[in-house]
């Protein structure tokens, strides 16, 4: 009796596919598991168990791992995160060495903008295209409780420093609690005032401290009925089917080119948008990881280590994401959360 294998066979192609027909093209790459904040959706409060610095990818292996997954995977996009990547001295040399090697590559930052004021225009120049920047309320109480630092001011400071210094666009990133929800219209008045894009994002069980609690999470329903009480927003939609905010345009009110202005949401557990999922990950020690939730994880970093060619590194990659799940399931019997804070694996 012959036994067949029931898994699909992988197509021939370079692209970073898997068995459900999706195609990751958008690199997600931690730098650090370091942070000067320790939000308590994300950090515990004395900060993540450190890496040892041999472990950590060194700046020419992040730029040959980035050069590699642009050149021979498809990756058509690449997102700088942490940890705080601001943490790291050699940032701006990390996105000079990818720019050099992908001149056409879209090169993005997550950041919590503290120390921003002081690297922006160097980061640009080094060639940084956009930034993503956390900001949960711009109540400065609040904003200390959330995050364990009074950083409010240099917060504001960096996320101006970041427009002034030409990053385009400049989106704000916050994730609705009990606390701050009665806050979120005065956080879209303040976005809308400064000139940035801001999309409210649910909480997912990725907290270091695992409180996380689907009855207490705020969902995207409920922030938006708290904007609609001074809001008058109107769907838009999606910019594209992989992008994960919703959009809806604030009417009266414009972006600095005269476009309407928007808010998004991002309802990642209400509402998620795994079948359309793009994205491949790799953490600060260069394992790459198909799902925030899968805690499978391949050395792609060990491989090149070893004194691999890139044929052989992006060969253990592709085999890393063709087994990718097919969602995170949250609510279901079966989910588990990842052994791995937000924080250690990188947003």
């Amino acid at each position: 009796m012959t036994v067949t294998d029931p898994r699909p066979t992988r197509p021939d192609t370079p692209l970073l596919v898997d068995t459900f027909g999706r195609t990751a093209r958008d690199l997600r790459v931690s730098l650090t598991e370091k942070c000067s904040l320790r939000c308590t959706y994300c950090m515990p409060e004395e900060g993540l168990p450190p890496i040892p610095d041999a472990a950590r990818m060194t700046t020419d292996e992040v730029v040959r791992l980035v050069t590699l997954a642009h050149r021979e995977l498809g990756v058509q996009e690449v997102r700088f995160t942490g940890g705080e990547p601001l943490m790291r001295n050699d940032l701006e040399r990390i996105i000079a060495g990818t720019r050099e090697t992908c001149p056409a590559l879209p090169i993005a930052l997550t950041s919590n903008a503290v120390g921003l004021e002081h690297r922006a225009r160097g980061l640009v120049e080094a060639g940084l295209d956009r930034i993503n920047i956390s900001l949960d309320t711009v109540r400065r109480a609040e904003f200390a409780e959330l995050t364990r630092r009074d950083r409010l001011p240099a917060v504001l400071r960096g996320i101006r420093a970041a427009r002034d210094a030409g990053m385009d666009p400049v989106k704000v990133n916050a994730v609705p609690m009990r606390a701050t929800l009665p806050g979120a219209p005065d956080l879209l008045e303040w976005a809308l005032a400064e000139g940035v894009r801001l999309r409210f994002i649910e909480e997912m069980p990725l907290d270091a401290d695992n409180t996380w609690s689907r009855v207490e999470m705020v969902t995207a329903r409920e922030v938006l009925d708290t904007l609609g009480e001074r809001f008058d927003l109107h769907p838009v939609g999606r910019e594209d089917p992989a992008a994960p905010a919703e959009l809806w345009e604030v009417p009266g009110h414009t972006t600095a080119d005269g476009a309407p202005a928007t808010v998004g949401v991002i309802a990642t557990v209400t509402r998620n948008f795994c079948a359309a999922c793009d994205r491949t990950r790799l953490t600060a020690e260069g394992t790459v990881r198909s799902c925030l939730f899968s805690d499978d994880e391949t050395d792609v970093l060990g491989v090149l280590r070893s004194g691999a060619g890139d044929e052989e590194v992006a060969r253990v990659w592709r085999g890393a994401m063709w087994g990718k799940q097919a969602g995170h399931g949250i609510g279901g019997d079966a989910f588990h959360r990842p052994r791995r804070s937000m924080g250690a694996i990188g947003g």
